[in-house]
């Protein structure tokens, strides 16, 4: 039945058309965006997991600036620790030499003074953004610390993981090689200033390389020699010296470990952003192949609506035509 009131056909293809026009516009704003759920109300399950990721997303990027910092300030203690190692040698060296009959012991001993000018040089150059992993002084920390992960457990709770380093540690290992503090004793934890290895080597003085600058121990003894340095004395500072060295050894195995770690965990963290940024693509980011064809199937779907309308309403005018 054709009616002069109601055009059901019209109406009809106008709900299709409206219909074709919404599906073309949300097509439309995915293409431009690129993100299939980029709002709340398109889907408020993946948005809000997006949202949190894209959150952590940002946590591991500040976490990777901070290993980057810490990577540097390790390689810089490293190359610090590596110099040193080289001067301390040449130490040892002269103090050998010495040992020799007709040796001035006088001009070894100036030599060896510039020798341990050089060591407190590169112990207070070999800082990076402030920190200093080879010098301790009043308020710096005896552990060293580079951030090292970021993560959300199933509670939701947020956690901050770190890689730790302890310049003076309990078991004995030393990393700090100068230890300047005014509450420390005996030198404290420094390589260069603890009169512990002239303890180990049972020798007659407390030898170090460094004294205390802050609170010079009386029984501290610097490493200098003259012509009355007797024989016995050099073969202790002798053994000192090369007790240092074996723990300057450890010290430099202790960094390389640290170095090594903050290298896996940085790749590990690049990797992990990946993952992360894939599984917000997963949710979110819309398919620009099939969004492409779903534009151009609507857009002939659009065509193909606004000629049945136009079809529809030529209905009225067949009729106005039988009155003719």
């Amino acid at each position: 039945m054709t009616s002069i009131i109601t055009n059901t056909g019209a109406m009809v293809a106008l709900k299709t058309l409206r219909d074709v026009s919404r599906q073309l516009e949300v097509t439309q704003d995915r293409m431009a965006s690129g993100l299939r759920v980029g709002q709340s109300s398109q889907n408020a399950a993946y948005w809000s997991i997006a949202a949190t990721m894209r959150s952590d997303d940002k946590a591991l990027a500040a976490v990777q600036d901070a290993m980057n910092l810490g990577a540097a300030t390790a390689d810089t203690a490293y190359a610090g620790l590596d110099s040193s190692i080289d001067v301390v040698d040449e130490i040892k060296s002269k103090l050998i030499a010495a040992r020799e009959p007709g040796v001035d012991k006088d001009k070894v001993n100036k030599e060896i003074d510039q020798l341990k000018q050089q060591l407190v040089s590169i112990t207070d150059a070999a800082s990076f953004n402030g920190v200093n992993w080879l010098k301790i002084s009043d308020g710096s920390d005896t552990t060293a610390k580079v951030a090292a992960s970021f993560y959300r457990s199933v509670d939701r709770s947020v956690f901050m993981e770190t890689i730790t380093l302890d310049l003076v540690s309990s078991d004995g290992t030393v990393t700090a090689l100068v230890d300047n503090r005014s509450t420390s004793t005996n030198g404290g934890g420094g390589i260069f200033t603890s009169t512990q290895f002239a303890t180990n080597v049972g020798a007659a003085s407390n030898y170090v390389l460094v004294a205390n600058q802050s609170n010079t121990s009386a029984s501290a003894v610097e490493i200098a020699i003259g012509e009355a340095t007797t024989a016995d004395q050099l073969d202790d500072m002798i053994a000192v010296v090369d007790e240092m060295l074996q723990m300057m050894a450890d010290a430099g195995a202790n960094i390389g470990s640290v170095q090594s770690r903050v290298d896996l965990q940085l790749d590990y963290v690049y990797k992990l952003r990946d993952w992360m940024k894939g599984g917000i693509s997963t949710l979110v980011d819309a398919d620009m192949d099939e969004e492409a064809t779903r534009l151009k199937a609507l857009t002939t779907q659009e065509q193909l609506a606004t000629q049945a309308l136009s079809i529809a309403n030529t209905e009225q005018q067949n009729i106005l035509s039988l009155f003719r």
